[in-house]
């Protein structure tokens, strides 16, 4: 179990919570916003609520907002970006926020983008020998140009394959290609949202979460780790793989905690999300998710901020593991501002 923090002898802070955004994942987080304000204020904390707009604006109750460079946000002591996908956990909005001076939760500006880019994420988990599904990046300037090379390097992956947008999230964009022509319309269908995909080889065994969840600097200096990884939760779905509707329509998957694996396993896929998550720099939060058969483990990629109602994922994870909903925001934001305060001491 992990110790759950306490709050009582620290200051209620002020927090605006950023929800909405210009991605696909814009409804997944108006959800996750409400359910981060609602914890927030659960904690003691007061909470300014800001959504941002499928065009980019900024608004406060349907007034929209004026930023400053080095101004701050509504005079926050912390913001908390429940954005998923492009724009949201990209690296974009961290450096607005960077811009605007004030602190945020979640990862810095080049982890996010790192782990938003699937390609890039898998290359430098590559470099340091995590075992992970097999898979090429394809841009679409190549496909046109010798797509006869593609579809042989696809190949020599084995069908089916699984072909997304590179830098997408929630499923959305992502195909099942078992023939040539399959591939072709499912790259077709990747590039309408980027112009860089991923094909996967298809991958066996049971899929695999855990969340990550960095320490406070006082338990780091009692010796305790950077960052705690929660119990292995077991993704159980109906339908033949894990796709937009599985993860967001009533009844699509269900989550079993612990994951029916093997001790051995579970200790592999803990120890291997803390190890890619510290490779790629990620601060806060994460949820690794995993493909695992028998004794085989292979990483999948991070999330730097997955779906965060208390029914999502990550929250079931950790509350399964020692920290409620409640706990964890407010451990979030506090480890926010720690990183904030570390990161004026140094000059640039």
């Amino acid at each position: 179990m992990i110790d759950a923090p306490s709050t009582s002898a620290e200051r209620p802070l002020a927090v605006v919570v950023l929800a909405g955004g210009r991605s696909s994942e814009h409804e997944v987080s108006l959800a996750s916003g409400a359910s981060v304000s609602a914890g927030l204020r659960a904690a003691g904390h007061d909470v300014v609520e800001v959504e941002i707009g499928r065009d980019g604006r900024w608004r406060r109750g349907g007034e929209e907002l004026v930023l400053a460079a080095g101004r701050g946000l509504l005079g926050a002591d912390v913001a908390f970006p429940a954005l998923h996908g492009p724009y949201g956990e990209d690296g974009a909005i961290q450096g607005m926020l960077e811009t605007l001076d004030v602190a945020y939760v979640g990862s810095p500006v080049a982890s996010s983008a790192l782990c938003m880019d699937k390609v890039l994420f898998k290359d430098l988990m590559a470099a340091h020998g995590v075992a992970q599904v097999d898979h090429i990046g394809v841009r679409s300037e190549r496909f046109a140009r010798e797509p006869a090379a593609v579809r042989a390097d696809a190949a020599r992956l084995g069908m089916p394959v699984f072909v997304k947008p590179a830098r997408l999230g929630s499923s959305v964009g992502i195909a099942k290609a078992s023939s040539e022509a399959e591939l072709d319309a499912a790259l077709a269908g990747a590039f309408a949202h980027d112009e860089l995909a991923i094909v996967e080889a298809m991958a066996r065994g049971t899929e695999v979460e855990c969340g990550v969840l960095s320490t406070r600097e006082s338990a780091r200096a009692e010796g305790e780790p950077a960052a705690i990884v929660s119990l292995p939760g077991e993704i159980v779905i109906e339908a033949e793989w894990y796709d937009y509707a599985a993860k967001y329509e009533p009844g699509g998957m269900h989550l079993e905690i612990p994951a029916r694996i093997s001790e051995q396993a579970a200790a592999a896929v803990r120890a291997l999300a803390l190890e890619a998550y510290a490779l790629a720099g990620c601060e806060g939060l994460a949820r690794a998710d995993f493909f695992v058969d028998g004794a085989t483990v292979l990483l999948n990629e991070l999330n730097t901020m997955p779906g965060f109602t208390p029914t999502s994922v990550y929250a079931k994870l950790l509350d399964a593991s020692g920290i409620p909903y409640p706990q964890l925001v407010d451990r979030l934001c506090r480890l926010a501002l720690e990183r904030r305060a570390r990161e004026r001491g140094q000059r640039h």
